[in-house]
């Protein structure tokens, strides 16, 4: 990988004493040999694990032919630090590691976030300059197989390890450079531990579990990190293993434990502004996959007409996520997305067809702090005026304690009884009514 010691390394080492002690330019000094010394096609064939080994080796090697660096007490932190600039993710590398972390947030270089068990705090990682930060953006953009510079300045990407990657520089952004990474679980949670955590009751998950198995169509509706690709993939565990599942995603997130699962990921045009494909695009193509069921990580354009086709012919236990901030605000953004896609259909048509097509809306929400929970689990009604509400028949509560000091929430059944409760016990699920009867 690295090409013979050259004259031209030779004379790094011999004018050490005009460079001076100083960390950052022992730092440069170590930077520029390396780089005069990497075989560019070399490192290309080896895996991370072989270039870190390699390049260790190198820096070693520089140190113990300059004297002047022998005694230098940083040693250790200096290769790590140099390691993750040339290979990795630069200050970013301490973080990937950090399992703890759900999202890096970066607002400029002296500005990184991190959110740990719902809450966002500042990290004490910096950025030497704008320079840095925006080397690191490009290698990660690579990683994931794109380009990002003036001329294309974001992108929307998925790395290799699943997490989701959002980026945008200047000219765009005014104050350096500004990024987004959400973690990807190397786990689901499973249905003990959301009843565990507080995020829906026991009666809650034996009825969501019943409504799976006998094939009701879900929306998952909720805000920005509440949760909702987290329920999601915690429901797909009651499908049953033997079904075709077909998975639509803008950023594969999704981890079905079934067998038999066909996963699709959307496109953005290339540089050009040609190759795009969308999730209306994969909606229409799975159709022609012999799906059992289809899940669409998130309905946020015209193909929530596709999506309310499929689940309407034929394609019974489909399951969406949908941005929202209740379950009518769902159902209302639901009407306009179809509205915006399908001009030519009035709103009775509309409603018609959603009525038609969804069976539940599970809303999730983020307290303020950071707990999720699922706070309403409705099906579809029409109101006093004849318009499309969400029937509530579990929520989320909040009472006055039993001191009379401050607020407690519960989980309670509204005394609704399900509309398809006759079709879920028809499939074996045998959910007794008392489960929906309204406390005293």
């Amino acid at each position: 990988m690295f090409q013979s010691r050259s004259p031209k390394f030779v004379s790094i080492s011999t004018a050490s004493k005009d460079l001076g002690p100083s960390y950052d330019s022992v730092k440069n000094r170590i930077h520029k040999s390396l780089v005069d010394r990497i075989d560019v096609r070399a490192m290309d064939q080896m895996n991370d694990q072989s270039l870190r080994s390699e390049l260790k080796s190198a820096i070693e090697d520089i140190f113990l032919t300059s004297h002047d660096l022998i005694a230098f007490s940083k040693k250790d932190q200096l290769t790590s630090e140099l390691i993750d600039e040339m290979i990795g993710f630069g200050p970013l590398e301490a973080l990937f590691r950090d399992p703890t972390i759900s999202d890096i947030l970066i607002n400029g270089p002296d500005d990184v976030y991190i959110e740990r068990s719902g809450a966002i705090q500042r990290s004490p990682v910096r950025f030497s300059g704008r320079e840095q930060l925006l080397r690191v953006i490009q290698r990660i953009a690579s990683k994931a197989g794109r380009r990002i510079d003036e001329s294309s300045p974001m992108v929307d990407a998925r790395l290799p390890d699943g997490s989701r990657f959002n980026a945008v520089i200047a000219p765009l952004a005014i104050d350096g450079a500004l990024v987004s990474i959400r973690r990807s679980t190397t786990q689901t949670m499973t249905p003990e531990q959301f009843v565990e955590a507080g995020s829906l009751s026991p009666g809650m998950l034996q009825f969501l579990e019943a409504a799976i198995r006998a094939r009701l169509n879900i929306i998952v509706s909720g805000g920005t990190g509440s949760g909702k690709t987290t329920l999601l993939n915690m429901l797909s565990g009651f499908i049953a293993p033997n079904e075709r599942i077909v998975t639509i995603e803008d950023a594969a997130e999704l981890k079905l434990r079934q067998p038999h699962v066909a996963r699709l990921e959307t496109r953005p045009a290339n540089i050009e502004g040609t190759g795009c494909v969308t999730t209306r695009d994969l909606v229409k193509n799975a159709l022609r996959m012999r799906p059992d069921r289809i899940i669409v990580g998130e309905c946020r354009g015209a193909e929530a007409f596709d999506m309310l086709q499929a689940m309407n012919t034929g394609h019974d236990g489909s399951m969406t996520t949908l941005h929202a901030n209740g379950a009518n605000d769902a159902l209302q953004r639901l009407e306009m997305l179809v509205g915006i896609s399908q001009q030519d259909l009035s709103m009775w048509c509309i409603q018609r067809q959603i009525a038609a097509s969804i069976d539940l809306v599970v809303h999730v929400s983020r307290s303020q702090t950071g707990e999720r929970r699922v706070t309403e689990i409705s099906q579809l009604s029409r109101g006093e005026s004849g318009e499309l509400v969400a029937e509530a028949i579990f929520s989320l509560v909040e009472e006055a304690g039993e001191t009379g000091q401050g607020y407690a929430c519960r989980f309670v059944a509204h005394g609704v009884t399900p509309r398809e409760l006759g079709r879920i016990r028809a499939s074996g699920c045998n959910l007794p009514s008392s489960l929906f009867a309204k406390p005293t």
